[in-house]
């Protein structure tokens, strides 16, 4: 098996603002730190990595950050010879000039299409699979992600597991001091907030001023924050700001910069519930250890309420201890109600609450078992080698 010494070309076209080019950032640098691998990350629209990479100049055709070359796809399209490995983020179209130089390579590069996670029960079927090209002699492998076994598995740095385990609350006190927060109070349950514009927000925070519990909600900069301020100054006769917090009953919402991706997993760590979205940060959250509700991203005709619901039969019935039925129902109910297939009220918010904590150790139990399974980076490393 050949893995060392590799140039690899990754290309991502952003359509989900973060979530696409979250992923390709984060596999870009784990080839290039955990296997010091060649890599260079064409992307057509640098601003969004920026968000999650603050060193990137957006004004720049070419960069190198993290030991990444990081390149502008622009059209058209300027000719690059092309790396071993190319990789095509979540079926975006290689440029043509690009599929032409790979037919034309004396040794024709491992192509890759690296698809959506899903934890669809065809997804072990399909993974590996290959597609000749109708007009070169060229064949394209389908590479799915996943949280089973024969599955392309999920990203994983190779100390993350180590680092998410030295988080101790002394740790934790540093992060929130280095984000200007402070410490939460001995009853309040600590929220961050990430998720798409149709999330029912204006429902969810009405209950959190009424909850018997006290929310500190954090909320990171973007289209989701100027809803927030919107839904609060509705209220604007119960709210009271002190040192940027928002306040309105039971509820404190602070406002935060846009982390980079290393700083935003800890504060999923840090978190004692993490709302996230997409697919990046939704591993991410995994990782944590953490109790989180994912806001899927939205497909016509609502195929990806099936997606949901594939993962919650995953993540409610995973090998070893199990959660309770009740508990499970209680999960499920509060899933539906973020992501418009229920509702919420102040009784689905409750009952959930009152689950965190089993949810809390069921959430590390079912990080354990993911960590038995290779990273997705790994498996791509193998693989390529195996074709070299």
């Amino acid at each position: 098996m050949k893995t060392d010494a590799l140039s690899w070309d990754i290309f991502c076209r952003v359509i989900d603002n973060l979530g696409d080019i979250g992923v390709s950032w984060r596999l870009a640098r784990q080839l290039r730190q955990d296997y010091q691998q060649t890599v260079r990350l064409w992307v057509d629209d640098l601003k969004s990595l920026a968000c999650i990479a603050p060193q990137i100049k957006p004004e720049l055709a070419r960069q190198l950050l993290h030991g990444v070359e990081i390149c502008h796809w622009q059209q058209p399209f300027t000719a690059a010879k092309p790396a071993d490995v190319v990789i095509e983020m979540f079926a975006c179209d290689l440029p043509d000039t690009v599929v032409t130089a790979m037919a034309q390579s004396k040794h024709p590069p491992v192509w890759i299409n690296l698809e959506y996670l899903s934890a669809e029960r065809w997804v072990p079927e399909y993974h590996g699979l290959r597609s000749p090209h109708p007009r070169h002699r060229l064949n394209k492998t389908f590479f799915f992600p996943g949280f089973v076994p024969g599955t392309g598995g999920l990203l994983r740095e190779k100390n993350l597991i180590e680092q998410r385990q030295a988080f101790d609350k002394n740790a934790e006190w540093q992060f929130w001091q280095s984000i200007g927060l402070p410490e939460p109070g001995a009853d309040e349950c600590r929220v961050s907030l990430f998720c798409y514009e149709h999330a029912p927000l204006a429902t969810l925070i009405d209950i959190w001023t009424q909850s018997p519990v006290s929310v500190f909600l954090i909320v990171p900069q973007g289209i989701v924050t100027d809803r927030v301020v919107r839904i609060m100054n509705t209220r604007i006769s119960q709210i009271g700001a002190s040192e940027g917090v928002i306040k309105s009953g039971q509820l404190s919402i602070q406002i935060i910069p846009f982390l980079e991706q290393s700083r935003y997993d800890r504060l999923l760590w840090a978190c004692d519930l993490n709302f996230v979205r997409g697919e990046d940060s939704f591993v991410r959250a995994q990782w944590a250890g953490k109790p989180f509700v994912w806001h899927i991203y939205p497909q016509p005709e609502n195929t990806h309420w099936k997606k949901l619901d594939a993962f919650l039969d995953y993540y409610t019935q995973p090998a070893g201890r199990q959660i309770s039925k009740e508990t499970a129902d209680t999960l499920r109910k509060f899933w539906y109600g973020w992501n418009a297939i229920g509702a919420i009220d102040p009784a689905v918010w409750l009952a959930y609450i009152d689950c965190l904590d089993v949810l809390e150790q069921h959430s590390t139990d079912w990080m354990r078992q993911l960590t038995l399974q290779d990273d997705l980076t790994c498996n791509l490393v193998q693989y390529v080698g195996n074709q070299l």
